[in-house]
């Protein structure tokens, strides 16, 4: 693997399909040391597409866990006002978010768990109205992965850490097609595929949708009016832009309100720097009103209590089993990488583009529209070989979706 060229085809890639740059563009850029290589041929080929300024957000993860150890209880109470100033003030300037994300899924996991609950909800209500700017897609931006040295290892237990990493990153260069001759030309035959997925489902316009698998029986309703998306997002400007790259999914809005019924995950979920296992929910009425887990059920008790938007869904997404992804065998350890090997939800806020008109609705119209509210959106997965989803339209008439984790239609 000639990893320096793979390197400026995945910057490329990323500049091009994924934040669609254009002349007179700004980057937030935001890259632990891990990153440092991409970002300076990140930084190269932007401004050669006409980028104006970049604003690089360096965070460290030895930084990060020194704090959450050693700092004082105050610390942890107050988010500081002027960096969210700031951001805001440049999403106005005309600046794009690019996060190049290097994750030690379980780095927190010597921390106090009040301490990164109570950063999660002072970060988390500081930076709400940022959520505006990208959920809201008002600004483009782009979540792309590469290999930290404990991340490699936690994929691949069994090698060198050199190996580990070399091994990780042929494994996004294949995830992301940038092993194909010409990457960008890839994604637009990809996105063009997860489009007519898309314009089927919205053709449909179904009422709710039922997911049934060992330990699964849930019944999903959709708000009218409701929108599939997948692949390519758009600006308020008109430019389209790849939030998530790699992406193999179909999502939308489930109704915040209006879901019934049992749900297992069928793969472990990494958040707050810790790894919750065997999740389990019971809905009524939408809202969580039983749970458990085999491991970290503290942490999830711990993150449905963020807020009461935390205890309902906001996004519902189909993911077939064969994805690129999901054949990899491999278990990410990574929801970028693991929610695009298998349908999903995310407890939490929900995206307003998959809501016609939410924009210009008020936020109790939103809400009486379905549409949930909330500091966090936390995506698990629930898909896997043995389920199956079943779509039915308001007169009753049902349409098998996925059967047995794959794509039927």
């Amino acid at each position: 693997m000639n990893l320096q060229e793979n390197l400026k085809k995945y910057a490329g890639l990323i500049l091009k399909v994924g934040l669609n740059i254009q002349p007179g563009d700004n980057l937030l850029l935001r890259f632990s040391v891990d990153g440092l290589a991409l970002a300076r041929e990140i930084a190269r080929q932007a401004h050669a597409l006409g980028v104006h300024t970049i604003y690089p957000v360096f965070s460290d993860d030895e930084m990060t866990l020194a704090r959450f150890l050693n700092a004082p209880e105050a610390a942890f109470s107050e988010y500081p006002a002027f960096f969210v100033d700031f951001t805001e003030a440049a999403y106005k300037d005309n600046y794009h978010v690019l996060n190049l994300s290097s994750p030690n899924p379980e780095l927190l996991k010597q921390v106090a768990l009040g301490r990164i609950s109570a950063w999660q909800k002072v970060t988390g209500k500081a930076s709400e109205r940022l959520m505006t700017y990208t959920m809201g897609n008002k600004v483009k931006w782009c979540v792309a992965a590469l290999p930290s040295p404990a991340w490699a290892m936690s994929v691949f237990p069994g090698k060198t850490e050199e190996e580990a990493v070399s091994a990780l990153w042929q494994k996004i260069f294949e995830a992301t097609r940038v092993t194909e001759q010409d990457p960008v030309a890839a994604w637009q035959r990809h996105e063009a595929e997860l489009k007519r997925h898309g314009d089927f489902l919205n053709d449909q316009a179904f009422q709710y949708l039922l997911f049934q698998a060992p330990g699964t029986d849930l019944t999903v309703y959709l708000p009218k009016g409701h929108v599939w998306m997948g692949g390519s997002s758009t600006v308020e400007r008109g430019e389209a832009f790849m939030p998530n790259i790699p992406t193999e999914e179909i999502f939308s809005m489930p109704h915040a309100f209006k879901v019934e019924g049992t749900l297992a995950a069928t793969k472990p979920l990494f958040t707050r720097g810790r790894m919750i296992e065997g999740i389990r929910f019971t809905f009524k009425d939408g809202l969580v009103v039983d749970f458990d887990a085999t491991e970290g059920r503290e942490i999830l008790a711990d993150m449905l209590d963020t807020d009461e938007g935390a205890r309902r869904l906001g996004e519902v997404a189909l993911v077939g089993d064969d994805s690129p992804i999901s054949r990899t065998g491999l278990l990410f350890k990574n929801t970028l990488f693991d929610e695009n090997a298998a349908c999903h939800f995310a407890l939490g806020q929900a995206y307003s583009e998959c809501l016609m008109g939410a924009d210009d609705m008020s936020p109790e119209e939103q809400q009486q529209a379905g549409m949930n509210k909330s500091l966090i959106h936390v995506d698990f997965m629930v898909g896997g070989p043995q389920l199956d989803v079943i779509g039915v339209k308001e007169d009753g008439s049902r349409v098998h979706l996925l059967k047995q984790g794959n794509w039927v239609v």
